[in-house]
């Protein structure tokens, strides 16, 4: 598999690419976008920072493309939407520069405390400005943090460390894990409000956007620090402009910005209560060489494995997640795919309930195995677990997932119904048995089946009148097709039954035939799983 290195990443993790058996690593830093399009015509995966752009022209030019590898955080110059459509994991390296970017934080904070580069510049100029340059302490100051993901909880220990009250807005901070930092959970207003400095550690999105903007500062105490290493854009730069002339903010640091380069005009250069840097998050000896080989890692994982990490457009899956999902994600698929032969070609929606241990663990990638088996047959090679989901709602087919304590019959069970135009159910219950967590179809259409989820199967709905097991197995003997095993079910004697027979070989035209046009056969449908 080919592998194009189009950023320089740590030597340490181009390296480890090259070692792995089978991989062709292709080294090419600083291509233009036009020689990026011509890379990429051969390439399984991609390895980038932030310099190349994996737009949806580079990914259409990609046929063979199966990741692309960002390392660091952010994935602003990959076209993630266009990735998911093309079923292209995109992957980050979340957490290799966390302390890096934690630290260089910290250092905005001291420098905005304490005004050492304005200080370290006077000296430089030969002056000894000792009044000029007062600055405040940290101590018994209150911290405001905004986002207490890896980076948010580095700086909160860092500013505790220093005798700092901490409080955090984040709207997805568990009250047991706040507690556990030793940080107060508060609103964004009261974080504003108490706040003597505000560091920002979200990721930039249509809810983040400027969300530190004229009427959020207006909150803020008179003389506020604020501080910004995670992504440009989330505090508005012209109402960080006006607060910094005003005093309303006292100085700010800055390492990120809306537009980068920063412009050389740009007033923030102009403004000496502020100090900037330009995107140095990263930037750190160890956090490049941790990045490198984490990207490499992952992108080896993927190609060889399958195993996803850290991926950005489809849930992670790592090798003990494998080991304990695999059954369930090979029931799900091969559910998924008989529920779409047994089904009309349109439909609603899916809906998709599961039973047993698996309410217990994460059952997203299941779900996704189950869609990918639904599509095999209709989206071909273009379906995989990544763009599933998209390919669905593009058909219109809404997905419905429930997780159930009810008693059944079965210690694990998983139902996929798939709902007609006109509401009507076409279903099928799926199990694992015995040590082996063997796949087995335990109901089709309400009828209680039980045949091994494998190889090619007949379903058939029938008058339940004596004599048709026999005409069937006649038929298909006739045409040369050997019956493995079968499955009888009815629910009311006389009305219709159904008769799964798993077979050896595919029917040929003159069985298939044979079938639906028998009077006693109501529904004759040939699945392969």
């Amino acid at each position: 598999m080919k592998i194009l290195v189009a950023d320089k990443i740590s030597a340490k993790g181009v390296a480890y690419l090259r070692e792995q058996p089978g991989f062709e690593v292709v080294e090419a830093y600083g291509s233009s976008p036009e020689q990026v399009l011509e890379l990429v015509k051969d390439v399984h995966a991609i390895a980038v920072r932030s310099e190349t752009k994996v737009t949806r022209e580079v990914l259409e030019a990609a046929p063979e493309l199966k990741v692309v590898g960002r390392a660091g955080v952010g994935v602003d110059n990959v076209d993630v939407e266009a990735a998911t459509e093309r079923g292209v994991v995109v992957m980050n390296t979340p957490s290799g520069n966390t302390i890096a970017t934690a630290e260089l934080t910290f250092a905005h904070i001291l420098s905005g405390a304490r005004p050492v580069p304005q200080a370290a510049a006077s000296m430089k100029a030969g002056r000894w400005d000792r009044k000029v340059f007062a600055g405040v302490e940290l101590f018994r100051k209150t911290l405001g943090i905004i986002g207490m993901g890896r980076i948010g909880g580095e700086v909160a220990k860092r500013a505790q460390a220093f005798g700092m009250q901490v409080v955090a807005y984040d709207p997805y901070l568990a009250p047991s894990r706040a507690k556990a930092m030793q940080v107060e959970a508060v609103t964004l207003d009261e974080l504003l409000e108490k706040s003597d400095f505000i560091t920002v550690h979200m990721p930039l999105t249509d809810d983040t956007k400027y969300m530190i903007d004229e009427a959020a500062l207006a909150k803020c105490k008179s003389g506020v620090r604020l501080y910004n290493c995670a992504r440009g854009g989330i505090i508005k730069e012209s109402a960080l402009i006006e607060a910094l002339k005003s005093g309303q903010v006292a100085g700010a640091g800055l390492d990120v910005f809306e537009e980068e380069p920063l412009a050389n005009d740009s007033e923030l250069r102009s403004l000496s209560n502020v100090n900037l840097t330009p995107h140095l998050g990263a930037s750190t000896v160890e956090a490049q060489a941790a990045v490198g080989v984490e990207i490499a890692e992952q992108i080896s994982d993927v190609l060889s494995k399958g195993i996803i990490r850290n991926a950005v457009n489809m849930p992670s899956i790592d090798s003990a997640a494998i080991k304990v999902l695999g059954p369930y994600l090979d029931l799900g698929s091969k559910l998924g795919t008989l529920v779409q032969q047994i089904s009309p070609n349109q439909i609603s929606s899916l809906r998709i309930t599961y039973w047993g241990k698996i309410i217990d663990l994460d059952a997203n990638a299941v779900t996704r195995s189950i869609q990918r088996g639904y599509l095999r047959r209709i989206s071909g090679d273009e379906v995989n677990e990544v763009n599933a989901p998209y390919l669905l709602k593009r058909l219109g087919v809404e997905v419905e997932v429930t997780k159930s304590n009810s008693d059944v019959d079965y210690t694990e069970l998983i139902s996929v119904a798939a709902i007609d135009g006109e509401g009507k159910s076409h279903s099928v219950l799926g199990t694992l048995i015995g040590k082996a967590q063997q796949p087995r179809i335990v109901g089709i259409n309400g009828r209680e089946v039980e045949v091994a989820a494998e190889g090619k199967l007949l379903v058939l709905e029938n008058l339940d009148q004596p004599g048709m097991v026999g005409e069937v197995g006649t038929l298909l003997g006739r045409t040369g097709v050997n019956i493995a095993d079968m499955s009888l079910s009815r629910l009311v004697q006389g009305e219709t039954a159904y008769m799964v027979v798993r077979v050896d070989s595919e029917p040929g035209d003159e069985a298939r035939t044979e079938l639906k046009a028998h009077p006693k056969i109501k529904l004759a449908k040939f699945v392969q799983l």
